[in-house]
């Protein structure tokens, strides 16, 4: 599974230490998603300290394509020896898991970002594009049911980018989907006030919405035994079709409203399309119950 790690900084993780023990998690791992540059430096290392800046600020500049991760070889020498590296600054590129380039000395800055541009040609744009595939990945986990780990993808992507509204909207669909409400209400929260139109947050507004209205309504049971006793008891079927949606019945939920619907289409202001209305905001556009309600629903207004 791809996942964007947590970074500390403004570039997540775009630049980081790594040890004898995580050099294979920081660079041999991460290179098979994209360029890592492995920098060989020692504290006492003039040109080292020259080639620092000049390389973060190439990296930086890279926007995500490349990752800048920095070894002390006093600290830890086994693999600058096992390397063969003999001197310092040395800068070696791992693409896929193995050695690709690499440069030595303090080169100027024109041939730090002329190295990266090499090493990244026909990568698509960074960041965007990498993250709007983990979060298609986040969606498929949750579709699957395992809400636990969509929202560890949903938390990660978030640590690289505390803006991201689909994120944001697929961690507080996680929430909902677990019954932790409050986390859910908290988290759409942080959506920005002009971008709460967005399908995603009006799609999790409206299931948090529809539990709140489920824990008011009592359980199922004593709801279908209301409407046998009196079919014609609209707030009894109402309550019926929102405790049947909490318990993932959607086309019995459905069938309830569309009875009321039949029966009294005026009945608390047209409460019951607005609410199937309410239902398909939640489900989504593309879901099975929201394309067949739609279809029960105009067979019903336009019959």
């Amino acid at each position: 599974m791809t996942i964007i790690e947590q970074g500390s900084g403004t570039a997540p993780d775009l630049i980081k230490e790594t040890t004898t023990q995580t050099f294979v998690k920081d660079v041999i791992e991460e290179s098979k998603r994209q360029p890592v540059l492995i920098d060989f430096w020692a504290p006492w290392c003039g040109p080292c300290r020259q080639l620092t800046p000049i390389i973060e600020k190439a990296v930086r500049a890279a926007k995500g394509k490349v990752k800048l991760v920095k070894m002390n070889i006093d600290e830890h020498p086994a693999i600058p020896g096992q390397m063969g590296i003999q001197s310092i600054p040395a800068v070696i590129a791992f693409v896929n898991g193995q050695p690709a380039d690499g440069f030595m000395g303090a080169v100027p800055e024109s041939q730090v970002t002329a190295f990266i541009d090499k090493l990244t040609k026909g990568m698509p744009g960074a960041g965007e594009p990498d993250i709007a595939e983990i979060l298609k990945e986040a969606e498929a986990v949750l579709t699957e049911g395992d809400a636990a780990t969509a929202a560890q993808i949903y938390a990660e992507v978030l640590a690289a980018d505390a803006t991201n509204i689909a994120a944001l909207a697929g961690l507080a669909k996680c929430y909902v989907t677990t019954g932790a409400i409050e986390q859910a209400k908290q988290t759409i929260a942080m959506v920005p006030e002009s971008k709460r139109n967005d399908a995603a947050v009006k799609a999790v507004q409206a299931s948090i919405d529809l539990a709140e209205q489920a824990k008011a309504v009592g359980p199922v049971t004593e709801l279908e035994q209301k409407v046998a006793a009196n079919p014609l008891d609209h707030q009894a079927r109402f309550d019926l079709a929102t405790a049947l949606n909490a318990s993932g019945k959607r086309a019995e939920a459905t069938g309830q409203l569309l009875e009321i619907v039949k029966r009294d289409r005026k009945w608390n202001e047209d409460g019951a399309r607005k609410q199937l209305v309410q239902f398909f905001e939640a489900w989504g556009p593309t879901d099975e119950a929201t394309v067949e309600g739609r279809k029960r629903l105009s067979t019903v207004l336009f019959s």
